[in-house]
């Protein structure tokens, strides 16, 4: 069993085994420096300072209200910060348009945020069409990411969102972020409304485009075991603040009850269904 790491190291990211991950790009592809957010009398982001570096698949986890949501919407200027500054691959987010800033990095949202009236391919090619990108080059593009996020053409590509089970749409909005080739992807706890089976699929699938397209990957989710499976550093909010960061070992270590009571509930569940569930049957041969 590997050691507990005392005092994490928030500018070294560590991969989910501990080990320190080696990043081309020393400079972090998102940084939040001191950065804060108010809506009326409450504060939703409360001086959060936060790196990830290129090629890093980052989680944020926390509560309802934890801040974790507008702490990400403030990445791509969906919102912008009161206090503190932004960056994104060492720009300033204050000073790019945020139209264009949107464009370069992907988002997925929870419920797939397809437009409904547009078939899969359009809503794939959405962007490529907004930046002028010729019919062409679109439509060879759709079909790349069809197959990527494993979709089939011959059923999918003319379809329509109100004709894709729940699955099927969060591969076309994970196909949709990544079409104009992005180099960050946001996603907005985007596997937590589907049913377990197509959870642990999606997943899977997206880490395996992470690694391959050596994407940076920062994703919202409120599901501590989902974090621990999937992100590479896991970063605990809650009331605004930044608690904990670090991999699984390191939030082991935390002496914070939230961060702890966070680490308790995927051990006891899998306790009780290892308790619960009996042995499969062997398959027939």
């Amino acid at each position: 069993m590997q050691e507990a790491c005392a005092h994490p190291l928030p500018l070294v990211p560590r991969d989910r085994c501990g080990s320190i991950m080696q990043m081309n790009d020393p400079a972090p592809a998102l940084a939040f420096d001191d950065v804060s957010k108010r809506f009326g009398r409450v504060t939703a982001v409360d001086g959060v300072t936060l790196r990830v570096a290129a090629g890093e698949f980052l989680a944020i986890v926390g509560g309802s209200g934890s801040g974790k949501t507008t702490l990400l919407r403030l990445a791509n200027r969906l919102i912008d910060a009161d206090g503190g500054a932004v960056r994104v691959f060492g720009d300033d987010v204050r000073h790019l348009d945020p139209i264009a800033l949107r464009r370069r990095i992907g988002y997925v949202f929870q419920s797939g945020g397809l437009f409904p009236h547009m078939t899969v391919a359009d809503n794939i090619g959405i962007t490529p069409h907004l930046v002028g990108t010729p019919a062409a080059d679109i439509a060879a593009r759709v079909d790349e990411l069809i197959d990527l996020v494993r979709l089939d053409r011959g059923r999918h590509r003319d379809a329509f969102p109100h004709q894709l089970s729940g699955g099927e749409r969060q591969r076309v909005g994970v196909a949709r972020a990544l079409a104009a080739k992005p180099r960050m992807v946001l996603l907005d706890e985007p596997f937590g409304a589907l049913d377990p089976l197509t959870r642990d699929a999606l997943g899977e699938d997206y880490r395996r485009l992470h690694r391959d397209l050596s994407l940076t990957t920062v994703m919202i989710t409120h599901d501590m075991a989902e974090a621990v499976l999937l992100a590479d550093r896991i970063a605990v909010m809650r009331g605004g603040r930044l608690l904990a960061q670090g991999n699984a070992s390191d939030l082991a270590a935390s002496e914070d009850p939230y961060v702890r009571a966070l680490l308790r509930t995927p051990r006891r569940q899998a306790e009780r269904l290892r308790d619960l569930l009996p042995p499969l049957a062997d398959a027939a041969s």
